[in-house]
């Protein structure tokens, strides 16, 4: 029988992305309790949104919001909380409300 105090030196690292580019293969927004909704016809293009997303879950077309991307968006309100004050294009819903 293997010795249990050395097991742990056989897990692997836990909340570490090793290798560059694989958070895309991890679709996190089931995480979400409030949900983004963008408002296109309210919305400026500033893209204060897509600058301050901390999952890059803006989705950008010819520099332009096209939406969001809900299966990594976590629902922190950051993109809402950044649209600017007059404008308000994102606002937050809980996520209840969509299932």
């Amino acid at each position: 029988m293997k010795d249990i105090a050395n097991n742990w030196k056989d897990l692997p690292v836990g909340g570490v992305i090793d290798e560059p580019g694989t958070a895309i293969n991890y679709e996190t927004g089931d995480w979400r309790t409030l949900r983004p909704v963008h408002n296109k016809e309210k919305c400026i293009n500033c893209l204060a949104c897509w600058v301050y997303c901390p999952d890059a879950a803006i989705m950008l077309k010819d520099g332009k919001v096209e939406g969001i991307d809900l299966k990594h968006c976590k629902g922190c309100g950051i993109c809402a909380q950044e649209c600017p004050p007059k404008v308000k294009a994102i606002k937050m819903v809980e996520e209840a409300d969509f299932r």
